[in-house]
């Protein structure tokens, strides 16, 4: 997942995200003598509604402080590096591409999440150790912009077969898959599709089609997506980008004027899902408020805040997803998969090869 660098940024939404900064010593502890501030380290993308995260420091009596640390690849290597002296006592947004190597670092202590038994089964890809559990998922998909194909009267994609076909020549925009989350997790949708034998040959079909590859998500979607709030701005050329199955309703909620349609739609064959997940820092030094907010980002109420401030799904059973989700940006229905065992052995030379192969 992300980073994502979620929608948020997308539409230049300015998302709240709360940060009660630490307090001093002298009122940072109860009288129990435990530290009462509980600190969550994130991707750029965390937000959350201001009277959620109040409910939250008020029933339990933590205050939460937020540090952000870049996109999802550059947090969890962070993290890495200070395991051992964490800067926080929680960390949420590692995903099912890069789980592995967070695993492997032994970065998280396990903890059983309190109401883990109402979160779907599905996403639960640690459930033997409970070392992190599931908050989110989303889809990484092919968007198109709908009325360039109305403009030009051609039937947009729907498959990853159908981007190498010569009508989408010099169509497509993708992120880089070293440097960008949905550009890994669409190199191993392709993958998950093709197989370790043929997905080389389909990413020289797509290059030989004129695929289009920028660093990060905000410059894809932003300033080379015709379909965007922001590419229609710039000027943008390419119709079609990779981005999320949760793009078309952010383009609606934030569009101003708001569209009674979303503008860009989105191809369904060319999805990968994502999942995100938190996890208790092995050396966090609060890990009873850190278990304490685990819990919270599975309540209902915070799954249920969680889409129009991310961009992402709830993954808790029964959570209402809001209409605009449904109406604009359902989630895929049978998007690519693949274990985080497979990802783990193969992620770093799919993209060593795919570098030499795509960019070279």
């Amino acid at each position: 997942m992300h980073t994502r660098t979620f929608m948020a940024a997308a539409v230049g939404l300015g998302l709240v995200t709360l940060s009660a900064c630490g307090a001093s010593s002298s009122d940072d502890t109860g009288s129990s003598g435990g530290s009462r501030t509980v600190t969550l380290v994130s991707h750029d993308s965390w937000a959350v509604s201001k009277s959620v995260l109040a409910d939250f420091e008020k029933r339990s009596g933590y205050k939460v402080k937020v540090l952000k640390d870049g996109d999802a690849g550059q947090a969890v290597n962070k993290a890495v590096l200070t395991k051992d002296n964490p800067q926080g006592d929680v960390f949420f947004g590692v995903d099912n591409t890069l789980l592995s190597r967070a695993l492997d670092n032994g970065l998280f202590q396990s903890y059983e999440a309190k109401g883990l038994d109402q979160v779907d089964t599905r996403y639960q890809l640690d459930a033997a150790k409970h070392r992190v559990t599931p908050v989110d998922y989303g889809d990484i998909c092919v968007n198109y912009d709908k009325k360039y194909f109305a403009d030009h009267k051609l039937a947009p994609p729907a498959s990853f077969d159908d981007l190498v076909k010569p009508a989408y020549k010099n169509l497509l925009v993708t992120e880089n898959a070293s440097t960008s989350s949905p550009g890994l997790g669409f190199l191993l949708g392709t993958a998950a599709r093709y197989g370790d034998d043929a997905w080389q040959d389909y990413w020289k079909k797509l290059k030989a089609n004129g695929v289009k590859v920028v660093d990060g998500w905000e410059q894809a979607y932003n300033e080379e997506f015709s379909g965007s709030a922001g590419g229609r701005k710039a000027g943008a050329d390419r119709p079609l980008v990779v981005s999320y199955a949760s793009s078309p309703p952010a383009e609606v909620i934030y569009g101003d004027p708001k569209p009674t349609t979303a503008p860009t739609g989105v191809a369904t064959g060319t999805c990968f899902r994502q999942i995100e997940f938190a996890g208790l820092l092995s050396n966090a030094e609060n890990s009873a408020g850190g278990k304490a907010l685990i819990d919270f980002l599975i309540s209902k109420e915070f799954q249920e805040d969680m889409p129009l401030n991310m961009f992402v799904y709830p993954v808790v059973k029964g959570a209402a997803v809001p209409v605009e989700f449904t109406r604009y940006g359902p989630a895929a229905e049978d998007p690519e998969t693949m274990d985080p065992a497979k990802i783990a052995a193969d992620r770093d030379d799919w993209v060593k090869s795919w570098t030499s192969l795509v960019l070279k």
